[in-house]
């Protein structure tokens, strides 16, 4: 099962990339596909530590040769490909085979953008925001992030369309979310549509989207100093309360942007609870409704970071200095990635985290991949079950007869 996995991989796209990156230089023995094997091994098994994949390895060590020559490492050799080797060999690798999937599978992902508004607006939206992953302050010194905690944070582009990422960063916590706005929109093409939260409003930012003729929905901040040029006409939309047209009048936000913004102001229920909340964007002709939908799209990138910390290996790593993080962060998504195409490829009708665990469980079975994950489970079907109303009587009873009064207790 790990070397099907492991083959979707194409033959000489690790080798490639280890020359372009330099990493072909720094290995003598323990080559980069043996490293790149060892640590998908260590996502894959949600391994805690360098001696449960080298350990693991070593006593499959014949069926691990099968997988194109690879062979296990020892514990030193690979902390020290984790500490030495550029990481940028698994992030160039995680975006060959995005690239790679998708150009070869174009249905890929598709299925998936189906979702609501987003495809309403029949254009791509992307989500962008950032997700904190813990680390263990008293060994990570370039991680520091407030008093006593350590952690890094991947910064991620979302595309609405198919799910998938279209532009990441991992970097230290410590930094504010909006000083890495303008490197994850650089991408972004005119007509397109970029969603975020308050904590990556640039004025500066947002004014260079807008002359780039790209549409954004943010939230805005409580502190925002502006004067009202307009007010547009009343929604019929029950949540709306307000809809103007501003100018800002802070120094840097009126220095930063400027030109005119519109505000929408809605009461939403959030976690049972209803909330006013204020909506920033540079459309002035969407519906007030369609631009707190939109902004509720948000959402979406939310839902693909609980997947993703619920399934791949984000807790306990195994290294710790910045270059080994990223190349476990990298290799966590190239994982998501891989498993994501084979619930697609295998017509998977369970949730996500349950085959994560079937192909932890089956990792060194010697079986067909497809053929065993469409074979999973007692039934078939997206398993919505539906009763009947006879179901509901008790054995021995049934429904009244037509004109027949249903006998009382």
């Amino acid at each position: 099962m790990l070397r099907q996995i492991c083959e979707l991989i194409p033959t000489h796209e690790v080798a490639k990339l280890a020359r372009e990156t330099g990493v072909e230089d720094q290995a003598r023995t323990f080559t980069a596909w043996d490293h790149v094997v060892a640590m998908l091994h260590a996502q894959l098994s949600h391994a805690r530590s360098l001696n449960e994949v080298c350990d693991a390895l070593k006593l499959q060590r014949t069926a691990l040769a099968a997988i194109r020559g690879a062979r296990p490492p020892a514990r030193n050799t690979l902390s020290h490909a984790n500490r030495e080797r550029d990481a940028a060999l698994a992030e160039r690798l995680f975006w060959a085979m995005l690239e790679h999937l998708q150009s070869t599978f174009p249905r890929f992902g598709r299925a998936a953008g189906k979702r609501k508004l987003g495809w309403r607006f029949r254009r791509a939206i992307h989500v962008v925001d950032s997700t904190t992953i813990q680390l263990v302050a008293n060994c990570l010194d370039w991680a520091k992030h407030r008093r006593r905690k350590a952690a890094a944070k991947c910064h991620l582009r979302l595309d609405l369309g198919s799910f998938l990422p279209s532009f990441a960063l991992v970097e230290a916590a410590g930094p504010h979310d909006n000083a890495y706005a303008r490197e994850l929109c650089a991408g972004l093409h005119e007509g397109e549509i970029a969603l975020f939260d308050k904590a990556y409003v640039d004025f500066a930012h947002l004014h260079h989207l807008t002359q780039r003729g790209i549409w954004w929905v943010s939230r805005a901040k409580e502190d925002l100093s502006y004067r009202v040029t307009r007010r547009l006409p009343a929604s019929s939309d029950p949540r709306i309360l307000a809809d103007k047209v501003i100018v800002p009048t802070g120094a840097r936000s009126a220095a930063g942007y400027p030109g005119v913004l519109r505000r929408v102001c809605a009461r939403l229920e959030v976690d049972g609870e209803e909330r006013e909340m204020v909506f920033l964007t540079n459309n002035l002709a969407w519906a007030a409704s369609s631009v707190v939908d939109l902004y509720g799209c948000r959402w979406a990138i939310e839902t693909f970071f609980k997947e993703l910390k619920q399934t791949v290996q984000l807790v306990d790593f195994l290294g710790h200095n910045a270059n080994a993080v990223k190349w476990q962060v990298w290799t966590a998504l190239l994982v998501h990635l891989l498993l994501r195409f084979l619930a697609w490829q295998s017509q998977w009708a369970h949730s996500f985290s349950r085959l994560v665990a079937y192909v932890r469980a089956a990792l060194w079975l010697v079986r067909e991949l497809y053929e065993l994950l469409r074979r999973c489970g007692t039934a078939g079907g997206h398993f919505h079950w539906l009763g009947s109303p006879e179901q509901s009587w008790l054995p021995g009873f049934g429904p009244p007869a037509v004109g027949q009064q249903p006998c009382s207790a």
